[in-house]
């Protein structure tokens, strides 16, 4: 894909976003708001990783189901019994807030996802790092630590099959021990990787004195015009949520407050980047066709 319009925003237009969209996703329970935070999610997710973003999707839907499936074993409350398993009502209520805490499970991964290809560590550090220094590079440590572990786990992986001590050819146990040694040694890593890291901006001077960036950060008139529409488009959401737009209720009855106009508001505030990407292709296009 090409290079995101809304990246390309200021830092504090994206950061607000993220966490307005991620706040409002782990917060609303209604079913119309969760399948419009995983539409938008998804949307926005795909248009950032490409074909990459199908192979994550996919994986997420087994997450998914078994956190829908499992949720009535462990609350039997209900009205609406199914079946009976090991003894215990497995309930339709039951099931169906399984369904919603998969809901944003999926859609909080979905946009820390597509937080990860937008807030690099530069706008992240741009935005905070004067004013707290320490708690930013903490925090940019944190976000890049879950990619870092995947991309350092598989090098681990790949170095122990090559000397014959991974594979699909080992026993149950044998791969239960082999994952063990590989856990060991991310932890070591990880460990060894934040010293350093600690020790290597201390030694720069880091949090001593005002820091500058790589790349200047200046609030433009279209940023100031997104941080409005933003704003207005949030503030709506929570009105609704305060009269009681966004109330569910699934257990042991399942109850839904009726759709309102602050729905279309809530899919308008998290379209917002989606719209940008969609308008940067198509611009992008025009001109290259008048060439």
């Amino acid at each position: 894909m090409g290079k995101d319009g809304f990246s390309k925003c200021h830092p504090a237009v994206n950061f607000l976003f993220f966490v307005g969209a991620i706040v409002f996703g782990v917060l609303f329970q209604h079913p119309a708001y969760l399948l419009a935070g995983l539409l938008c999610a998804g949307a926005y997710y795909l248009l950032l990783c490409g074909q990459k973003a199908l192979k994550s999707m996919a994986m997420m839907l087994p997450l998914f189901l078994i956190i829908a499936a499992i949720n009535p074993l462990f609350n039997t409350r209900g009205e609406h019994i199914l079946f009976h398993l090991f003894g215990r009502p497995y309930t339709q209520e039951a099931l169906g807030y399984g369904f919603a805490v998969g809901s944003i499970l999926v859609i909080t991964l979905l946009w820390f996802g597509c937080y990860n290809r937008v807030m690099t560590e530069d706008k992240f550090t741009a935005l905070f790092g004067n004013l707290m220094p320490a708690l930013s590079l903490l925090l940019v440590m944190v976000f890049r630590l879950i990619p870092a572990l995947l991309y350092k786990s598989k090098q681990i992986t790949d170095a122990r099959r090559c000397i014959g001590k991974s594979g699909e050819n080992l026993t149950f146990r044998q791969k239960i021990s082999s994952g063990m040694t590989v856990l060991l040694a991310l932890a070591g890593w990880s460990l060894e990787s934040g010293i350093l890291t600690a020790d290597s901006m201390r030694c720069r001077g880091y949090g001593t004195a005002r820091r500058t960036n790589f790349q200047v950060y200046r609030l433009h008139l279209s940023d100031w015009v997104l941080l409005a529409a933003l704003a207005l488009t949030a503030a709506v959401t929570v009105c609704g949520a305060a009269v009681g737009a966004t109330e569910a209720a699934y257990v042991p009855v399942f109850t839904a407050a009726p759709v309102s106009v602050f729905l279309p508001v809530y899919c308008i505030f998290l379209l917002i980047p989606t719209i940008i990407h969609i308008k940067e292709v198509v611009l992008c296009r025009i001109f290259i066709s008048k060439i």
